[in-house]
């Protein structure tokens, strides 16, 4: 593995992990919103991630980073909350919640912000590396 695999590796994971925070941070933003319809409620948004070690592996047996595959909508239903005398409610008197679960949600971004924080420690660490090395020359 070429010594500088290492930062794009790193650098994917940084990239990947920032989406998740990112989406986490719109979960939450949102998980109080209130809709008055099944369609237009908000549904939690998750990533997709994939390594891009099998692509690699059939080339030259070097280690991958993480390739964002997209993001998907949690199909789980939204919250009904029977509130007639709300002014969002539907005719059945309904409001509808989305299905965001706050404590998950902390949980991610607990998760991601430490993924980020080792992948930022390898590269400050691999970049030390690199200039020790560098200092033995002189």
């Amino acid at each position: 593995m070429p010594s500088m695999n290492i930062f794009n590796i790193a650098g994917s994971g940084m990239n990947a992990q920032n989406l998740r925070l990112n989406l986490v941070a719109s979960n939450i933003a949102n998980a109080n919103s209130i809709s008055s319809s099944l369609d237009e409620v908000y549904k939690s948004r998750q990533p997709v991630f994939a390594t891009e070690l099998n692509n690699i592996m059939r080339k030259d047996n070097a280690a991958g980073g993480v390739n964002v595959l997209g993001v998907v909508e949690n199909q789980a239903p939204p919250i009904m909350e029977y509130a007639p005398n709300h002014p969002m409610a539907d005719e059945l008197g309904y409001i509808y919640k989305p299905n965001v679960n706050t404590v998950e949600e902390m949980a991610n971004m607990m998760s991601a912000s430490r993924s980020y924080e080792n992948n930022a420690e390898v590269l400050n660490t691999a970049k030390e590396l690199i200039l020790q090395t560098l200092r033995m020359g002189q």
